[in-house]
């Protein structure tokens, strides 16, 4: 896959199939896109290509909100990469560009620039200054700049359409099954092992303190079942979220009891994979509480089967 950091880059001018959007998760309903988009470009001869932005627009129009993202960057070009895309555009949504109306992005960026053929938004997507870009637009422009469009339909889980928003407010809520269902893999969390207080080794439970991306989102405070990849090695693990209440902490840490595993690994890249939901964060009245909760945490991680989401590679 090739990554385009602006338009000039994309010298070649290949005619594309393109679509358009955040992809925040590259959830179950971006893959649907995605995978209709493979299609489109081999039934036409087309190269595909998804143009996103990054930073998110969000961090530009409201600077003082404290959102938090999905997808790592890294992340997100990883799936790209997984799921087939042979281009991946990413712009920088500066104030040239969010002042374009909807009209002068399509024929000045998609047809000017990318070379577009056919295009495939999302069933709720509008771009352009004031949102004034929408189907309606694309499909009167289409005829007279010679591509296809093509609007796809929401996909639906238990009724409800799959959504970024819905996802976040999944994991915000702890209801990480739900999350990794939307998702159609298990949401992950990446990250390099640093220096820590060292309580747990002092009762048993030695925890990796991971060093998190601060745009990436963090489930809910409490404890989770959690997949832990090392070089390429799986294991099992026990993952908290918080503060540590039982020993007075103040600083927001995440940290993993991995199963199984005694080696060092600070300053090392680890991901964890979020599988379940164990408990809330609990303040216990002295260490003899909180170890007997752990070793009951501890047997329902080795019980847990990780069978019923396909994993994809680690990161």
């Amino acid at each position: 896959m090739k990554v385009f950091k602006n338009f000039i880059d994309n010298s070649s001018q290949k005619p594309l199939a393109l679509s358009l959007g955040m992809f925040d998760g590259v959830h179950l309903g971006h893959k649907s896109i995605i995978s209709e988009l493979m299609k489109v470009g081999e039934d036409n001869n087309l190269e595909t290509a998804v143009l996103t932005f990054w930073p998110h627009p969000r961090f530009i129009f409201n600077p003082n909100e404290d959102l938090k993202l999905l997808n790592t960057l890294e992340e997100k070009k990883f799936l790209m990469k997984k799921y087939g895309i042979s281009n991946l555009f990413l712009k920088e949504f500066d104030e040239e560009f969010r002042n374009l109306t909807g009209e002068e992005f399509v024929r000045q960026i998609l047809i000017e620039k990318l070379n577009v053929k056919y295009l495939i938004i999302g069933y709720d997507h509008s771009f352009g200054k004031n949102k004034s870009g929408n189907f309606e637009l694309l499909q009167k422009l289409s005829k007279e700049l010679d591509f296809e469009v093509e609007r796809m339909e929401a996909i639906n889980i238990h009724e409800k359409n799959i959504s970024s928003t819905k996802i976040r407010n999944a994991l915000l809520a702890g209801n990480i099954k739900e999350a990794n269902e939307m998702l159609g893999y298990p949401y992950s969390v990446s990250g390099k092992v640093v220096h820590g207080k060292k309580i747990g080794r002092t009762i048993g439970y030695p925890t990796a303190n991971i060093e998190t991306d601060s745009i990436k989102l963090l489930p809910k405070k409490g404890a989770y079942i959690v997949e832990v990849f090392i070089h390429g090695q799986q294991y099992k693990g026990m993952l908290s979220i918080g503060t540590n209440p039982t020993v007075n902490g103040e600083k927001l840490t995440v940290e993993v009891y991995i199963l199984d595993f005694d080696g060092d690994i600070y300053d090392q890249k680890i991901t964890v994979k979020f599988r379940d939901f164990l408990h809330d964060e609990i303040k216990f009245e002295g260490l003899e509480k909180l170890i007997e909760r752990l070793d009951e945490d501890k047997r329902l991680t080795e019980e847990f089967q990780f069978k019923e989401i396909k994993k994809l590679t680690d990161w």
